[in-house]
């Protein structure tokens, strides 16, 4: 692990890892609160690094503090539930280490819905043999490439943040990258145009995710680079383009749950629910099955509610009925759900 001030979350993370862990390794870059205390608790292993605005050479040097065949590693504000907790003892206690994987990659939910099932996650490196050949990349949103014999998992790590990441903490790393002339990967390119987007610099944005999509990038992050070029597009009230770049995203891959839902969104905003309803229904025989994010609202509930909206606005009652009644079997305790339950009774 990798910490800075994480004593509102360190000690939960780190009694999920008791369980399994055989070594604990925590690097401290730069904490003011008592985060090394916290660590300290739990293991003798806490290393000091100077931060130096690079989250690869942090990891990177934690790898480096450990002893183990293979290597787990964790943020601070990751949550391991118990019964994935046994799914990694039974793992290790099958585990052939002559022949073994070089990575694992594992379910990494970054949220849930309303009964408490995943709702947005996606598949991340997780255990990764103890090799020369296995390095951290990237300053900011670091990997490890997945490399030689990859393995994937039903094993799920929670991303349960208790606070909001600093504001602007990525876009200042990137910035000063850009002003210091380094050559962008087309990973970094991505990102960076997604943390302009987050912080409202929409035409910085507009301007690094086209570069991003002229690029050699991995088709995933062209697909969500269309959707983050239609909101920017959208914010510069240029509905158009908003619409056509999201059509783009059809060039990549067969059409995603969110790109069919974002375009009807547009459609149904402009007041063309025929058109409308034709996308939300496409997103809802969209599958799930993809190798980036899965977000399953997009292809279950949000078209769903949105179906309901949109023949009830054409006066189609029943049918409104019909696709209110299914958003309810995929998400009975939303709150949505329950004001449409209300306003058909009445």
């Amino acid at each position: 692990m990798i910490v800075k001030n994480e004593s509102e979350v360190l000690a939960r993370a780190l009694n999920c890892v008791t369980s399994f862990a055989d070594e604990i390794v925590v690097v401290d870059t730069g904490s003011t609160d008592n985060t090394k205390e916290i660590a300290s608790s739990f293991t003798e292993n806490v290393y000091d690094f100077e931060w130096c605005d690079d989250f690869s050479k942090a990891r990177n040097f934690s790898f480096e503090k450990a002893s183990g065949d293979y290597l787990m590693w964790l943020d601070a504000d990751d949550v391991i539930p118990e019964a994935e907790q046994q799914k990694i003892i039974a793992l290790k206690n099958t585990f052939d280490y002559s022949t073994g994987p070089d990575m694992i990659m594992c379910q990494y939910v970054a949220s849930v819905d309303s009964r408490g099932e995943p709702d947005f996650y996606y598949y991340r490196e997780r255990f990764i043999k103890n090799s020369i050949a296995m390095k951290w990349c990237e300053p900011v949103h670091e990997c490890i490439t997945p490399t030689g014999r990859v393995l994937r998992m039903d094993i799920k790590i929670h991303h349960k943040k208790i606070r909001p990441a600093t504001p602007q903490r990525n876009l200042k790393i990137y910035q000063k990258l850009e002003e210091q002339g380094v050559q962008f990967s087309p990973r970094a390119i991505y990102y960076y145009g997604r943390e302009l987007y987050f912080n409202k610099k929409y035409r910085k944005a507009i301007k690094i995710l086209k570069k991003f999509l002229r690029s050699e990038g991995w088709i995933e992050n062209k697909i969500d680079a269309c959707s983050i070029l239609s909101q920017c597009y959208l914010e510069e009230k240029q509905i158009e383009r908003a619409k056509s770049i999201l059509f783009n995203a059809f060039c990549y891959a067969e059409p995603r749950g969110k790109t069919c839902c974002e375009i009807g969104k547009i459609y149904q905003n402009l007041g063309d629910n025929l058109t409308a309803i034709f996308w939300y229904k496409l997103a809802l025989n969209c599958t799930d099955n993809t190798s980036g994010w899965i977000e399953k609202k997009y292809t279950h509930f949000t078209p769903a509610v949105e179906l309901c909206v949109c023949y009830y606005r054409l006066g189609k009652i029943e049918e409104a009925r019909k696709f209110h009644e299914l958003s309810k079997s995929f998400a009975p305790e939303s709150n949505i759900v329950k004001y449409n339950e209300q306003f058909f009774k009445n």
